[in-house]
């Protein structure tokens, strides 16, 4: 694609990484059979074949964000996809991302729509907050119907209860000889809304002879705000992670940075390129960066035990876009899984985004409330006794959706290698060990 940026706008670093996107983009429209919102509408300005020339029309004059390019890139679930399609290798992570923040920057939106986005961006990547605001809205949902589309949407998705997030501890030794030693991002949502995702996570990885450090200190990914175009937030929340995690590479040493999110995970492997022109981080977060794993990845490369339970399962693989197409991590988990006697298979259309995509499902219902039930009813269609996915929003999201439990994966293989049974599956049949 050609561009015709000046050389004074190619002297912005950000401006330069879009023009190197833009120019790599032939226009070819493979993204389009897989971009859940194109599927969904047939609308080319929602692709990112016309998302990307809305982008450049838009950078290219140097003007502030209209109501057409905000409006399709606000639907844009950044499920990347488009990227795992394109035979171009088009980074539309990047320039998607950059758009956010000029949208930020140049376009006023409606009050209620700054006053949502703004609450999001204060409320979620704060446990004990997130807590109580769940806490408060238990007794407005039985009047939800009555409310505008979007809190609507924040009420369904909230749990009936939620946990109070109490502090893990600081060390989890391994079990025997330890082979490795690696820091666990505890999470946000998460935290409050299944925290026994990461006890399953440390009771795994112990059990494999891998010590887990949970520094104090540790917050938020950044992910969240950057996705909301609110560049300043995002990296003081990525700069604080930083400055943590390489005091326990300096002080300990570090094999890995665990995640079992995998929308944080994307995030934190993406630190690199956030920082790269920053003097004081940028050698941090590219080393940073390339230590960081994804729980299912590690054990991949690390190598599980071998079935201690065999539970005879038939699951339903979720393969969160973050994961499949943010990280390409999409066999591994699946592997693991089969290793430790689980018959494994993926639904229809397992590309195509389950909806959730971060805040997407609070700030677009409708849009993700139809790729919801899509998902939804292809995972029914296998007949599998349990669901599994790597990322809390696509668990958070099929919930209700479909009679079948959703878990995460890791609580699968911490049941197979001797860990507790997830409580979800309490129903099964006692012969189910």
């Amino acid at each position: 694609m050609q561009t015709s940026f000046t050389l004074a706008q190619l002297a912005d670093p950000d401006i330069r990484a879009a023009n190197d996107i833009l120019r790599t983009c032939v226009h070819c429209g493979f993204c389009t059979a897989t971009c859940p919102t194109y599927v969904l509408l047939g609308d080319e300005a929602d692709s990112p074949r016309g998302r990307i020339v809305l982008i450049k029309d838009m950078l290219e004059g140097d003007k502030p964000a209209g109501a057409a390019v905000t409006r399709h890139v606000d639907r844009c679930l950044s499920c990347l996809s488009c990227m795992t399609t394109c035979p171009s290798g088009v980074n539309y992570m990047h320039l998607v991302d950059h758009a956010r923040a000029r949208i930020e920057e140049t376009h006023r939106r409606s009050i209620f729509d700054r006053a949502l986005r703004g609450l999001l961006a204060t409320v979620l990547p704060r446990p004990r907050l997130f807590r109580l605001a769940l806490a408060a809205a238990r007794p407005i949902r039985p009047v939800a119907r009555i409310l505008p589309r979007r809190v609507r949407a924040m009420l369904t998705l909230a749990p009936a209860a939620a946990v109070w997030p109490t502090p893990l501890a600081r060390v989890f030794p391994a079990k025997g000889a330890r082979r490795a030693r690696v820091a666990l991002l505890p999470g946000c949502v998460q935290r409050v809304m299944a925290p026994t995702i990461n006890e399953a996570t440390v009771r795994l990885l112990n059990r494999h002879g891998v010590e887990v450090i949970v520094p104090p200190g540790t917050g938020c990914c950044g992910a969240l705000a950057h996705h909301l175009g609110r560049t300043a937030t995002s990296r003081r929340q990525v700069k604080a992670n930083l400055d943590v995690w390489w005091r326990e590479l300096t002080r300990v040493g570090l094999d890995a940075v665990i995640v079992n999110t995998s929308g944080c995970g994307t995030m934190i492997k993406d630190y690199q390129f956030l920082l790269r022109n920053d003097e004081a981080y940028g050698d941090k977060a590219a080393r940073l960066s390339a230590l960081t794993r994804d729980v299912s990845e590690f054990l991949a490369e690390l190598g599980p035990t071998e079935t201690v339970r065999g539970p005879a399962l038939t699951v339903a693989y979720q393969s969160a876009c973050s994961l499949k197409h943010g990280q390409g991590i999409d066999r591994e988990p699946q592997a693991l899984l089969r290793k430790l006697g689980y018959t494994v298979t993926e639904p229809a259309e397992a590309h195509l985004c389950c909806g959730s995509a971060g805040t997407y499902n609070v700030l677009q219902p409708e849009l993700a409330g139809q790729l919801r039930e899509r998902k939804a009813a292809h995972l029914d269609a296998i007949g599998a006794q349990v669901i599994a996915s790597g990322n809390i929003g696509c668990i958070t999201q099929l919930y209700g959706a479909t009679m079948t439990p959703v878990v995460h994966t890791v609580q699968l293989l911490d049941w197979a290698t001797g860990g507790p049974r997830p409580s979800s599956l309490a129903f099964l049949a006692a012969g189910v060990s």
